[in-house]
């Protein structure tokens, strides 16, 4: 009685753990009761696994954990577990990704709701471990959730709130956590780890009630549809990614209310922009180099904000054009390419430049900015000579629309 008063009191505490993102996303994981979990190795991602692994061997985690001989082997498993009514998670980096592109194609349009984390990487060739977006933003277009961290704390926190969206019977899409490589999946911070308790009160359990495979319900999963009905289906899983905004909105006000933490804006958070003048923008652990620059930009009286997207599908597109729409200009740095795409700039810029299109209010020019590529350091300097064109944009001189920063000469 003694030992199972222990547990139980176990269970009801909070915890704080020196962990790595990836560590982090793993603790989710077990807290989640995640049922089944596939691996197969890839830097930066496999550290995720390696964890779980480790804790699933001292009997600190019950799962069934699957090592499958390849990254589309790995996500068809995960797939079909999900399909009769598994909570699931696995991941992958860059070509690795990529590899799976079959089996993550389908998975928005079976409303499955995976949830699985990006290591970003960049895509080979030349070969590269260091991290670029790229990989994740390549199903930007079929369905999946995608959301981008910047700490540890985040990533842990994020995946309880993935799996919490996903898996309402409104949504049932997948979800991508995207974790920059090295910078966050390989560094050490302190992390609040939640009870038991309270993520039980978050996060319900998994149910997909008359949609579960089983051969009790006899139900088809994947027909052949064609022109019957694959315009239906696409329509429904546009409704579905439409519902997601509120269906976070929910989930963070929960989470805010049951854990303590509040994240405020859930689709991006804004940092010393009550008075800006002009904004840069950026997704990951870009946020650390351009808060520190910022602070010291501020020192010498200039007046710069940052906005850091969280959610980039769904796309808060109102939100964000009302907010940016109080500032001068607007610079927008991408670690990631989009070759061909207008002005040759990156995918964020594109999307901010569509959000502010369509907007009522004002229009700030926005300035594209390419950096950071394969791993590269985004330095201080490299923010301020981006906040320098971004308030020669403001003053009304002219600007290329889109700029490499910290190109080698």
């Amino acid at each position: 009685m003694a030992t199972a008063t222990y547990v139980e009191e176990q269970r009801s505490i909070d915890k704080t753990a020196l962990i790595t993102g990836s560590e982090a996303i793993a603790v989710a994981c077990k807290l989640a009761d995640v049922d089944v979990i596939t691996a197969y190795p890839i830097r930066p991602y496999d550290t995720v696994m390696q964890y779980i692994c480790k804790l699933v061997a001292n009997g600190e985690m019950d799962c069934e954990y699957i090592v499958a001989e390849g990254e589309h082997s790995q996500f068809e498993i995960v797939k079909h577990a999900c399909a009769c009514g598994a909570r699931v998670f696995c991941g992958s980096s860059g070509v690795g990704w990529m590899y799976a592109m079959e089996a993550l194609t389908v998975t928005p349009a079976l409303r499955i709701p995976m949830v699985a984390m990006v290591g970003n990487r960049a895509l080979d060739d030349p070969g590269a471990f260091g991290v670029e977006h790229n990989d994740a933003l390549a199903v930007r277009d079929l369905g999946w959730q995608l959301v981008w961290v910047d700490n540890a704390q985040e990533a842990l926190d994020t995946a309880l709130i993935a799996y919490r969206v996903s898996e309402d019977r409104r949504i049932f899409l997948p979800c991508a956590i995207s974790c920059d490589g090295a910078f966050l999946t390989h560094s050490q911070a302190l992390v609040k780890i939640p009870s038991q308790e309270k993520v039980n009160q978050f996060l319900p359990r998994y149910n997909r009630a008359d949609l579960l495979l089983h051969p009790d319900n006899p139900i088809t999963v994947a027909p052949q549809g064609n022109e019957d009905w694959v315009m239906e289906i696409r329509r429904q899983n546009y409704a579905a990614m439409e519902r997601s905004s509120l269906v976070l909105k929910e989930a963070y006000a929960d989470f805010d209310r049951i854990f303590g933490r509040s994240y405020g804006n859930p689709f991006f958070e804004e940092y010393e922009t009550d008075d800006a003048d002009i904004v840069l923008m950026g997704m990951g652990t870009l946020s650390t180099p351009v808060k520190v620059a910022i602070r010291q930009m501020r020192k010498e009286g200039k007046r710069v904000g940052f906005v850091r997207m969280r959610w980039f599908r769904p796309f808060a597109a109102a939100e964000l054009a009302k907010s940016l729409g109080r500032f001068q200009a607007v610079g927008v740095i991408d670690r990631d390419y989009s070759f061909g795409s207008p002005y040759m700039s990156g995918v964020l810029t594109t999307e901010v430049r569509t959000a502010l299109y369509s907007a009522a209010g004002p229009k700030p020019p926005v300035l594209g900015f390419i950096a950071g590529l394969g791993g590269r350091e985004v330095t201080v300097p490299d923010v301020q000579r981006v906040a320098d064109s971004v308030y020669q944009a403001a003053d009304g001189k002219s600007q290329p629309l889109t700029q490499w920063i910290g190109l080698r000469e």
